[in-house]
């Protein structure tokens, strides 16, 4: 008959440790994606905070821009994924009012653009469809300041 080896303790917890590391990747189905299908999602990390990026679109580090300095930012930034234009527009008319940017106007042939003002700084946003995906557009700066005066002086 064959003697059997006892199984160190360590080697049962590790074993149990990848058993239940692999079990928290099992989706419950309740995540923001299946509760609301059609809406983006913002990233974490944005290179400007007040200016969401969706979910699934990844930095063209190469074709970017970006300078912040005493109080001035200056940016072009540029995304590209799979992403449906209609809702990367629906995603940046809810997000960027979270942020206290006005919507100024949105024009759509083809490529869209959406332009986005508050106090002395504007952003505009640039939607190119590309087949399935879409190259996403983000540039960031400051008011002119005839811009600024006119906005302040009181309408006659």
């Amino acid at each position: 008959m064959k003697k059997l080896t006892p199984v160190a303790p360590s080697a049962v917890f590790a074993l149990a440790v990848v058993m239940l590391a692999g079990c928290s990747t099992i989706s419950t189905g309740t995540d923001n994606k299946n509760l609301n299908p059609g809406m983006l999602e913002p990233q974490a990390l944005l290179k400007f905070s007040d200016v969401p990026v969706p979910v699934g679109l990844r930095s063209l580090p190469e074709q970017s821009y970006s300078f912040e300095s005493a109080g001035v930012r200056v940016g072009v930034l540029k995304y590209q994924g799979k992403a449906n234009a209609d809702q990367v527009i629906n995603f940046y008319k809810e997000q960027m009012a979270m942020y206290n940017w006005n919507l100024v106007n949105l024009i759509e042939y083809g490529q869209r653009l959406m332009n986005f003002d508050r106090d002395n700084e504007t952003c505009i946003i640039s939607i190119e469809p590309k087949g399935s995906s879409v190259i996403l557009t983000i540039s960031l700066g400051p008011k002119s300041q005839s811009a600024i005066k006119k906005a302040k002086s009181p309408v006659k």
